[in-house]
């Protein structure tokens, strides 16, 4: 069962910003805090930036602050990270899931991800 839908990834120059999204379904975005996560090759998939059901508080990976920005929309079921100033080391597959905010936790599957690779 696909419960998320990661999209918008692509190629990007070192400097650049480019907007992620991922989709889910409605009984989802109603109940849970989200977050996204990014893979490198040969590294462990890693929590990037967290956002609560109704987007009044995010938090941040110490690598991506002041860079990147969570934000959600419930009433398209949609949430989104503009990233801004990459750098060769954001390249990974960026993947969204649901969290309990207290610990972390995944409560959901993953879904296929999206690419990013910042390169010159």
């Amino acid at each position: 069962q696909v419960e998320f839908v990661e999209f918008g990834g692509g190629l990007v120059q070192p400097g650049g910003s480019l907007r992620i999204s991922c989709a889910g379904s409605e009984c989802i975005f109603a109940r849970t805090a989200m977050a996204w996560y990014r893979q490198a090759p040969g590294k462990e998939r890693e929590l990037v930036a967290r956002i609560k059901i109704f987007g009044d508080t995010t938090d941040y990976a110490d690598a991506v602050k002041g860079r990147f920005a969570i934000s959600r929309d419930n009433t398209k079921n949609m949430m989104y990270l503009q990233m801004n100033n990459l750098q060769h080391e954001d390249t990974a597959t960026y993947y969204c899931n649901e969290i309990y905010w207290a610990t972390k936790t995944i409560r959901g599957s993953w879904g296929q991800g999206t690419q990013v690779t910042v390169s010159s």
